[in-house]
């Protein structure tokens, strides 16, 4: 029973730990935590399209925690968003709805693809 507790410890640990990253790279790079969540969630145990259902549910109050902080300090407004709100919704329900129609194996090679290809952009500019 004592090993169990030690595992169960650790795994509160990590999930804690990970938390904390997801936030903090979230806050930073702006919702980038969704692609270090992902692999967390699915290193926790959850399957791939729960895990990326999982991190959406997870990244959006850490997305409104980061936007109240940038609001009130002035770094962003309102309106610099509003804009993009409703072309961001239909992508957002497209998305949603095609996630459980996908094969496994192409969303775990789209979201790789999406990671390198963000990498790439980033490292160049």
């Amino acid at each position: 029973m004592t090993g169990v507790k030690i595992i169960n410890t650790q795994k509160k640990r990590f999930a804690y730990l990970g938390s904390v990253l997801v936030g903090f790279i979230n806050g930073l790079l702006g919702a980038g935590g969704g692609m270090l969540a992902v692999p967390l969630l699915e290193k926790a145990g959850a399957q791939q399209k729960q895990a990326h259902a999982t991190s959406i549910a997870l990244i959006l109050p850490l997305c409104i925690f980061s936007a109240t902080l940038y609001l009130i300090n002035g770094k962003v407004t309102l309106s610099d968003a509003v804009g993009y709100l409703p072309a961001g919704a239909v992508g957002a329900v497209i998305g949603a709805l095609l996630l459980s129609r996908i094969k496994d194996s192409w969303l775990r090679k789209i979201f790789a693809l999406f990671i390198i290809w963000s990498g790439v952009r980033m490292w160049f500019r």
